[in-house]
């Protein structure tokens, strides 16, 4: 399969989705470890068994899908964000 036609690697665009891949998925590992190790930290300084993990693990959850969220809006810029409208010019 050697062909001329084909894109050479490394572009600017491939290292931009490879570092917004690795950086989303950075994040959303990060957040569920975060939000679930302090549920069950948690739990055993309180005594409160498999409540609070629940309740880190619904966080991670959440904050990992707003990751996913914000990533699909930055992709496309004209969604998810307000339109300025400019004001009427006056012509007294």
């Amino acid at each position: 399969m050697s062909g001329s036609s084909k894109r050479p690697l490394g572009t600017r665009r491939d290292w931009q989705t490879v570092g917004a891949a690795t950086g989303l998925g950075c994040s959303v590992v990060t957040s569920l470890i975060l939000c679930i190790g302090g549920g069950v930290l948690l739990d055993q300084w309180l005594g409160t068994q498999p409540a609070l993990t629940l309740v880190g693990l619904a966080l991670g959850l959440a904050s990992a899908g707003y990751l996913l969220y914000e990533l699909a809006v930055i992709n496309q810029p004209e969604k998810g964000r307000l339109k300025r409208r400019r004001p009427a010019s006056r012509q007294d």
